[in-house]
């Protein structure tokens, strides 16, 4: 039988922060989280957008600033954070003509990976039980990850493989967490998820005429934001998945829809070495250092 939101534990006395959730996944993610008790964070740049939201949402539902665009926010949001449980990784641009944030990245890699990376980093010692990022199956269109000019300085802009190398960094990223914390011997997890593809705004932003049918062509090739979301809230809640595995829909043209099941990636994505590569990129173009936790059994010694 497949999972679906409907299987999501009583969450209460839980606490998730969830960027980018003042609309598409995120909207449905906080929504069901916190009718099933959790307290949620909503991590975002519009605050006013997310605050009338949150007034729509029965439960504990808080509304915190945070543009993914400038690290210094980063930092601001990070540094007024107590202990909580979980870290949804789930903003997201795409398909955007060139642009930079405010410390010079091309944003869609400055905020898909860079700000998830920093934020993460900051928060880690804070978060008492998971991170879920939010990859996608887009992250198959690139050929390559230029680890040499990730910030397209040296070649010609391509908005789409800009998007799929921010997407592959989301899911090399969230795998190489993994791999440092199992090394760590540490009681955290991350977890790399993907939800196929739903008509959501998302699909309206790209600043092309595109922006006028993708979204109701994403919703007639993908499924609609309730199930697209079920594999966030999946990897968000369930207590025994495991960790290693990438997690999304399998059905449809190109995995862009069905039940939430271990899902393949790319031969790119499961390159060892380049994970360590982009880590190592991404805490210089950031100036986050992470300090990895560790074990339960290490700090009682």
């Amino acid at each position: 039988m497949a999972w679906s939101i409907d299987d999501i534990d009583d969450q209460t006395g839980r606490t998730v922060v969830i960027t980018g959730a003042n609309g598409g996944l995120g909207e449905v993610a906080t929504r069901a989280l916190a009718e099933r008790g959790a307290t949620v964070i909503m991590a975002c740049r519009d605050t006013r957008k997310a605050e009338l939201i949150a007034e729509g949402i029965s439960g504990d539902v808080r509304v915190k600033p945070l543009d993914l665009a400038n690290l210094a926010s980063v930092r601001h949001f990070a540094a007024r954070m107590g202990e909580f449980d979980v870290l949804i990784n789930n903003a997201g641009l795409m398909n955007l003509p060139l642009k930079r944030t405010a410390d010079g990245f091309e944003m869609q890699f400055g905020v898909n990976h860079l700000a998830h990376f920093a934020l993460t980093g900051l928060l880690l010692d804070q978060i008492t039980d998971r991170v879920v990022t939010v990859a996608s199956i887009a992250h198959r269109q690139t050929p390559k990850l230029w680890i040499d000019d990730l910030n397209y300085e040296n070649r010609r802009y391509q908005r789409n493989l800009a998007y799929a190398q921010s997407k592959l960094a989301n899911l090399m990223f969230a795998r190489e967490l993994q791999r440092r914390l199992d090394e760590a011997d540490s009681q955290l997890r991350s977890y790399a998820v993907h939800p196929g593809v739903s008509g959501t705004d998302l699909f309206t932003k790209t600043e092309t005429p595109v922006d006028l049918v993708g979204k109701g062509f994403a919703a007639v090739w993908g499924h609609e934001p309730k199930k697209a979301a079920q594999s966030i809230l999946f990897g968000a809640t369930e207590p025994d998945i495991d960790p290693h595995k990438y997690w999304g829909p399998t059905g449809g043209i190109g995995q862009s829809r069905g039940p939430v099941r271990s899902a393949p990636s790319s031969k790119l994505s499961q390159d060892r070495r380049m994970w360590r590569r982009l880590w190592e990129e991404s805490e210089a173009m950031t100036g986050v250092t992470y300090k990895l936790p560790r074990s339960v059994d290490e700090t009682a010694r």
